[in-house]
């Protein structure tokens, strides 16, 4: 496998060299939405979401409005609206085949994070649709969820990379570009930066909702 010789392939390895969670991690998981997850979910404007297709290729893809857009419906279920995108639609295609899923909550400045696993399906019941309309914009579709587990997760991972702390983020000078990595990528004479930054721009301050 490419560069990886000495890899770990059981769990008894990988126990013996990192160890066993304490018991507080061991009893921190619940299985339904309780009134910390609903405030929790309440106060996001992100949510990260993770789906395998039918083989198992997973994908991971940003959801973010403003907080509270995604719609609990009560301690077992909740809705992550549809807003315009690129409609490569990854997350759909892979929920048709594999009703699978992991989300993560985030709240700007809090180090630690709400993760929820469960089921999902697509769905169009016009009055959760209705409740999760934004700019007078009612969803054609919504991402239902089944909760089957919820914990909060630890802020090392943030507190590591210091991503809150504005005194640590790059000067916008030495940002990458991403109309240049879109169009190198797409590797087409007929198609430039510039063009692709301008149908960006036109897409961010046109096709939000």
């Amino acid at each position: 496998m490419g560069p990886f010789q000495q890899r770990i392939e059981s769990e008894a390895e990988l126990r013996e060299l990192l160890g066993h969670p304490n018991a507080i991690v061991q009893r921190k998981v619940i299985h339904r939405l309780d009134a910390h997850c609903r405030h929790f979910i309440a106060q996001s404007p992100l949510l990260f979401a993770a789906t395998p297709d039918a083989s198992g290729a997973c994908d991971v893809s940003p959801r973010g409005d403003a907080p509270g857009f995604v719609h609990v419906v009560d301690e077992q279920y909740l809705v992550i609206p549809e807003r315009p995108g690129n409609r490569r639609m990854d997350t759909y295609l892979n929920l048709l085949s594999n009703p699978h899923i992991g989300l993560i909550f985030l709240i700007p400045g809090l180090q630690e994070v709400l993760r929820i696993n469960g089921e999902a399906c697509l769905t169009q019941d016009p009055s959760l649709m209705a409740a999760t309309a934004a700019h007078d914009k009612v969803p054609k579709l919504g991402i239902g969820v089944k909760v089957k587990e919820c914990y909060m997760h630890c802020g090392k991972a943030f507190i590591r990379s210091a991503i809150w702390n504005p005194q640590e983020w790059l000067d916008q000078a030495d940002l990458p570009i991403p109309a240049r990595i879109i169009a190198d990528h797409v590797n087409d004479a007929g198609i430039r930066e510039q063009q692709v930054a301008d149908g960006l721009r036109e897409s961010y301050e046109q096709r939000l909702y």
